[in-house]
């Protein structure tokens, strides 16, 4: 492997067929630029499809409630379908062992004071298990808890933006907060990775603003988390069940797509997914394909050499050298080549993926990269590409007999 004379009588052989080598080289190096490119492209849609979910738990299941869009039962169309309290305890007395965490949600606009500072925030009412379907992170103090669900406390929590905003360098926690004329007490401030808007709402237990607003039981939507224990297969079963239950609950259609309306993240990530894998797979093909019209060429090139070194080869095994070493001699050449030439492409499409960083964001392809896996795979595909581009040639090369190659002219 590292002896000098052979490393010299590769290079003096390279150098004799300098167009062919480059021409081999070439291909392959175009090869893995276009895998490292397409790859990186690829794990770049994959990443701004994960970026949505980065604030919502990633097993959530959303069930929404709207109106009718076709008569059924005696009932007429564009009946309005209103959820409440009992829906949600039906959630968890039907479907015990399947979810992991469920709340209601209460959708309100108001307007908060403090001293001199105003401004209008997006209410959520929800029970405590809504911090973890929203990846909720407390910075200050607590989140809304059971007993102010039970005790219809006037307690909220607010985003890190509302007490950006209202309080500006004074600690918001434990103070007061006038929203529409009436006083809240704020028990905790958090934070949300969902960017700015997910950080400038405040949370209020959802009994606290049916008592309030109403002095009713009625919900805007229910949210809940399927237990991890289920497959995608599973999970997406298990919206479609929830949605069939509802429909029967409230006498809806079951062709009706508009009175209930249930969504679950495990069918986008399934239906991501197919179309990722579709798209991996064009990559596969084009990287694997150029790659081994590389493979040819190389292989091509080094027949080629062994031809126009026919005698030198006779002497050789004239001389004592062994079918063994000279296979050795040319899969060395081979794999010299391929590594070369494969590891410029890499580096150029690595480069390349750096250049593009987020500048494709409009077109959904979020901080494309290959990760260190993919580059220990391919020195391993390269130096076995060579190995293959250099096998027959190299038989070749070793079958030659001396009184034969000592007359070839």
């Amino acid at each position: 492997m590292f002896d000098r004379d052979r490393w010299q009588e590769i290079f003096e052989a390279i150098g004799k067929n300098k167009l062919r080598t480059f021409l081999s080289g070439f291909t392959v190096a175009l090869g893995i630029l276009i895998f490292t490119v397409l790859l990186g492209l690829g794990n770049g849609l994959l990443n701004s499809f994960l970026s949505s979910f980065v604030d919502d738990a990633q097993n959530i299941i959303f069930i929404r409630a709207g109106r009718t869009s076709k008569a059924y039962k005696g009932f007429q169309e564009n009946r309005k379908i209103q959820f409440e309290n009992e829906d949600f305890e039906f959630i968890n007395t039907n479907y015990k062992g399947k979810v992991e965490y469920s709340t209601p949600r209460i959708y309100r606009n108001g307007q908060a004071k403090y001293k001199k500072e105003s401004g209008s925030y997006t209410i959520i009412a929800v029970n405590p298990e809504h911090q973890y379907l929203e990846k909720t992170i407390m910075m200050k103090g607590r989140y809304i808890n059971e007993n102010d669900i039970i005790d219809k406390t006037k307690n909220i929590t607010i985003g890190r933006l509302v007490e950006k905003d209202l309080f500006k360098n004074e600690d918001a926690l434990g103070k007061s907060l006038d929203i529409d004329g009436i006083a809240y007490k704020i028990v905790g401030v958090f934070q949300d990775s969902g960017g700015d808007n997910e950080e400038r709402i405040i949370c209020m237990p959802y009994k606290t603003v049916q008592l309030l607003f109403g002095n009713n039981e009625k919900l805007d939507q229910i949210n809940l988390t399927y237990n991890m224990a289920m497959n995608t297969e599973q999970a997406i079963a298990f919206s479609k069940q929830i949605e069939e239950d509802f429909k029967k609950k409230f006498d809806v259609a079951p062709d009706d797509q508009s009175a209930i309306r249930v969504r679950s993240f495990a069918e986008g990530i399934k239906e991501t997914m197919v179309i990722l894998g579709g798209i991996y797979l064009v990559i596969f093909v084009v990287g694997i394909g150029t790659l081994i019209s590389g493979i040819i060429g190389i292989g091509n090139i080094m027949t080629f050499s062994i031809k126009e070194r026919t005698k030198e080869l006779g002497i050789r095994k004239a001389l004592g050298a062994s079918p063994r070493s000279i296979i050795a001699m040319v899969l060395q050449e081979s794999v010299l080549i391929t590594s070369v030439a494969g590891y410029i492409g890499l580096i150029l499409g690595m480069l390349s993926l750096r250049l593009i960083g987020n500048n494709l964001e409009e077109f959904f392809i979020l901080n494309p990269k290959v990760e260190t896996g993919v580059i220990v795979v391919a020195t391993i595909t390269l130096i076995f590409s060579g190995l293959i581009a250099g096998y027959i040639p190299a038989r070749r090369a070793a079958k030659i007999k001396p009184i034969i190659a000592l007359r070839d002219e």
